[in-house]
């Protein structure tokens, strides 16, 4: 099986440029025009699964909520931290304290959340 995860936005180069040049996700295709849809793919390294990113003209995009969330584990605070200075995404405060207490929440240029652990995936959490 093959995971893509998709969301609509408004500002596509915005949330590209996030993803891509701030977070470090690897680009891995690109459409424009496809039925009405251009669009961005970005690989979740390690993973298996990607990112996509979408921009139309006849829908609105989705509105951001504190509890919809991408969790990143980066391995260590090291990572975590070297990867907000390198982004210089500021910090926000997350709904769910626990991901407080295991990394740090930015928020894509849509509002949407993204958690940066600090750790690896333990299926307990």
């Amino acid at each position: 099986m093959q995971v893509r995860f998709a969301r609509q936005t408004a500002r596509l180069d915005e949330v590209v440029a996030f993803y891509r040049d701030r977070l470090g996700l690897p680009e891995i295709g690109r459409s424009a025009g496809h039925d009405g849809y251009d669009g961005v793919m970005l690989d979740l390294p390690g993973t298996g699964a990607h990112l996509e990113f979408t921009a139309t003209a006849h829908l609105a995009p989705p509105a951001a909520h504190e509890e919809q969330l991408i969790v990143l584990y980066l391995g260590d605070r090291a990572a975590v931290e070297a990867l907000v200075a390198r982004s210089g995404a500021t910090p926000v405060p997350s709904a769910n304290p626990y991901w407080d207490r295991v990394g740090v929440t930015v928020a894509d240029p849509d509002g949407f959340r993204v958690v940066l652990v600090a750790g690896a995936w333990d299926a307990a959490d």
